[in-house]
């Protein structure tokens, strides 16, 4: 391998990082939105789609978080980064998936689905 492409390979790491720090607060802040809309004393799927969007909020923070820190990535770290992304990833579906039942909730749904997205990519440049 040459030291261009390392340094290519380097460089596409941190910028799916990023891109996925960024998609998880996007949807943080879309779900957060979303739930504060909702009655908490509203119908069950009202509350649903409010305890959906809390926990994506919640989730996609952490996540942004943990791609936020710096220092080397072990075997260890790397783990614990992917099974991170995987469970984003699966929150953030399981949300636009229940944000699709409800009106007006099409920009939060959106903003889960690219969020899911962005962890794939980033999940991916970890090999």
């Amino acid at each position: 391998m040459t030291s261009t492409t390392s340094q290519q390979e380097l460089v596409r790491f941190l910028e799916d990082r990023f891109a996925c720090a960024q998609a998880c607060t996007e949807c943080a802040r879309a779900c957060a939105l979303r739930a504060s809309f909702v009655d908490p004393d509203g119908t069950t799927e009202q509350e649903l789609v409010r305890r959906k969007g809390i926990l994506c909020a919640e989730v996609c923070d952490a996540t942004c978080r943990v791609l936020s820190e710096q220092g080397p990535m072990d075997e260890d770290a790397e783990s614990a980064v992917r099974m991170q992304l995987e469970w984003t990833r699966t929150v953030c579906l399981e949300c636009a998936h229940v944000f699709d039942k409800h009106p007006d909730a099409e920009d939060a749904a959106q903003a889960c689905r690219d969020c899911a997205r962005a962890c794939s990519d980033f999940m991916a440049t970890l090999g």
